[in-house]
């Protein structure tokens, strides 16, 4: 959703008596005359005057600095990894090299930079070393965490522009989900679990972008497939979820059909984004008019109103001309059935049912999929 102005910070200080808001937007001219994300910017100085006006806490003025600054220079790092395609492997810091998993887990990092992927992990040792091994060095990301005893890097990433560290778990968890074009997530242990339940629950939820969540475990392994009978008999049965949240996860028991998945949900798919009140999907491909007739009835329960409807680049989008060459699929989504949403998707990567005519596909470049 565009961004509303915090008008009760202007009134506090308007109303302190304090001529804050001129001089901060002043400042701010003059360090970026032409931002867009100014109206930002004077929110955020003005969140942390106010912190300072009240002074009641000195640990939470050191936790917000300590978040500021890490979440700052995230973003100063990986933007020179912009447009590249990233997906977050999880798995078990313990798992031996001489288990199959390793393997697996070396083969998928290998997969995934021939398909020009990055890999991201939490740069610790097991699965996160053998994706890293995999992968190489130029296809890896590392997101360390600090921790208050001595702990190393795996060998692939440590002591490298290509290593993150953090020192608090939230921000680093937010990069694993903000960065990914997809999860991988392979057997492992209280940690592992967390970070599956929480990507689901984010993209259930909408408060992250539809990717793909591929569960990883050797043939007749029954890690996942334990979890998802639990899942199924007391989560769906119970109607505490919606039958179709499992379509937001696939279990997969190969390297080959892991990477797949992930490049098949990207066949025609590029991203998503709220436009004012309307959910906008961007397409490689532009969609047969007998397919997207079809949607209007296999797909109807989607839409608040109206129909879907698609069409090219506007001047409303003025914030993302890099993807003026994409087709939109553009409709009042009921923002509540993810896994309905993930049907869709699979159905418009179909190439069955795209137009014969086909618009250049470029390499997609990672955002969110709402605009706050």
């Amino acid at each position: 959703m565009p961004y509303q102005p915090n008008d009760l910070l202007s009134r506090h200080f308007e109303e302190s008596g304090h001529d804050l808001i001129s001089k901060v937007e002043e400042q701010l001219k003059l360090i970026s005359p032409d931002s867009p994300n100014t109206p930002i910017y004077r929110d955020m100085i003005l969140t942390v005057l106010r912190m300072a006006q009240e002074d009641h806490n000195r640990w939470n003025a050191k936790i917000t600095l300590q978040a500021l600054r890490e979440l700052e220079q995230a973003f100063r790092v990986l933007e020179q990894f912009k447009g590249r395609r990233k997906v977050t492997v999880f798995g078990s810091a313990r798992t031996p090299m001489e288990h199959p998993l390793y393997s697996m887990a070396r083969e998928l990092g290998a997969a995934l930079a021939r398909s020009e992927m990055m890999v991201i992990t939490g740069a610790g040792g097991g699965i996160m070393a053998a994706a890293h091994e995999g992968a190489g060095l130029t296809h890896s990301l590392g997101f360390n965490i600090t921790l208050p005893f001595e702990q190393h890097a795996n060998p692939t990433v440590d002591g490298t522009t290509n290593l993150l560290p953090f020192h608090f778990f939230f921000t680093r968890k937010l990069f694993f989900v903000k960065e990914a074009d997809a999860l991988v997530l392979c057997p492992g242990g209280f940690g592992t679990l967390d970070e599956a339940l929480e990507v689901l629950t984010l993209i259930q939820t909408g408060k992250s972008p539809l990717v793909p969540v591929v569960l990883l475990d050797t043939p007749g392994g029954k890690f996942w497939q334990g979890a998802l009978d639990f899942i199924h008999q007391q989560l769906e049965e119970n109607h505490y979820i919606l039958p179709t949240d499992m379509k937001l996860v696939k279990l997969v028991y190969n390297v080959e059909d892991a990477v797949e998945h992930i490049n098949q949900f990207y066949s025609n798919f590029h991203s998503s984004r709220w436009l004012k009140h309307q959910f906008l999907i961007r397409m490689n491909h532009v969609l047969s008019d007998s397919a997207l007739e079809h949607m209007q009835v296999a797909f109807a329960d989607l839409c608040l109103n109206d129909h879907f409807h698609q069409h090219v680049y506007s001047s409303e989008e003025h914030d993302e001309t890099e993807f003026s060459h994409l087709a939109r699929l553009v409709f009042n989504f009921n923002a509540r059935n993810h896994g309905r949403l993930r049907e869709l998707v699979d159905y418009i990567n179909l190439p069955e049912n795209w137009a014969q005519s086909k618009p250049q596909v470029q390499q997609r470049t990672r955002e969110p999929s709402k605009v706050t």
